[in-house]
């Protein structure tokens, strides 16, 4: 991998880590669409530890108080009610889901998962579920005729059920095209949570997952055309991008919509199913150095 290409790949992860479309997806096609070597899951993983850095950042006092409080918990069984308390533990249950298939499907996930076919279906059929999920969340929000403004949940009434799901939908983003913010925010608003309380709740529950897996995956840094240089560059790329985002999308979607994420999935997916179809793009683009 050139310097050039790790600067690339880093904009692209800080640029869609946080966003609903993917990131895995994008850095995947963006070597295809070059003619570079597939970056592979383990190039993924370590520079997501960049923009897990920039959640760390972002969230910084949130997540201080939740893991004190979680900490004060173990051995003062007052604090267990409460919330911040209680947050630390169902970021922990709602990890389970990633962590159990994360390890069951390493082979999957690092081989066919990474197929464009399956990442073009999985652009199409999660912006749909997005949709629907954004529409129903509007619809409650702004009522309508014959219908009453209808209140949404707030973390607050975030249960151990409810953490779980939203653990499986993260755990559906080992498949590229999916997006972990996406999967998780779409089950939030399904569910009857806000846009910011799902958002929030999917970049906390994405910090023990993420940080795991690129620690894990650093022992492949220096095989194959994965180079350590190269690498922790385009890993600092994607934390400056990525904390710019964040702040961008937080703001986003307490006034906005998440259609134009939705069309642009469908579009994408619609896409490379052409590129694919006609045999300008191979289905396995770049995957021949692993």
């Amino acid at each position: 991998m050139s310097w050039f290409e790790s600067l690339i790949l880093g904009l692209v992860q800080g640029l869609t880590e946080f966003l609903p479309i993917s990131s895995s997806a994008h850095l995947r096609l963006t070597a295809a669409f070059a003619g570079w070597h597939d970056p592979g899951a383990a190039f993924t993983a370590i520079t997501q530890i960049g923009t897990e850095t920039a959640v760390l950042i972002y969230f910084r006092k949130d997540i201080a108080r939740i893991v004190s409080a979680w900490f004060r918990s173990l051995t003062d069984k007052a604090m267990r009610r409460d919330h911040d308390a209680q947050m630390g533990w169902l970021v922990i249950v709602g990890s389970i889901p990633i962590g159990v298939l994360g390890v069951t499907l390493k082979d999957q996930i690092e081989g066919p998962f990474r197929d464009l076919r399956l990442t073009a279906t999985m652009l199409i059929v999660m912006g749909i579920v997005l949709g629907v999920a954004d529409r129903l969340a509007a619809r409650d929000e702004t009522g309508g005729k014959h219908r009453v403004v209808r209140e949404r949940k707030s973390l607050r009434d975030l249960s151990v059920k409810d953490g779980l799901i939203f653990g499986v939908c993260q755990a559906m983003a080992l498949i590229p095209g999916v997006s972990r913010s996406g999967a998780t925010i779409s089950g939030g608003l399904l569910m009857g949570y806000t846009r910011e309380a799902a958002a929030r709740y999917s970049f906390l529950l994405a910090i023990p997952a993420v940080l795991a897996s690129g620690v894990f995956e650093l022992k492949d840094a220096g095989e194959g055309h994965v180079a350590w240089g190269p690498t922790v560059f385009a890993t600092v790329i994607a934390f400056a991008v990525g904390y710019a985002v964040i702040a961008w999308f937080m703001k986003f979607i307490t006034t906005k919509s998440f259609m134009p994420f939705v069309v642009y999935r469908i579009i994408l997916g619609i896409l490379i199913f052409i590129l694919v179809g006609t045999d300008v793009l191979s289905p396995h683009a770049g995957e021949s150095a692993g």
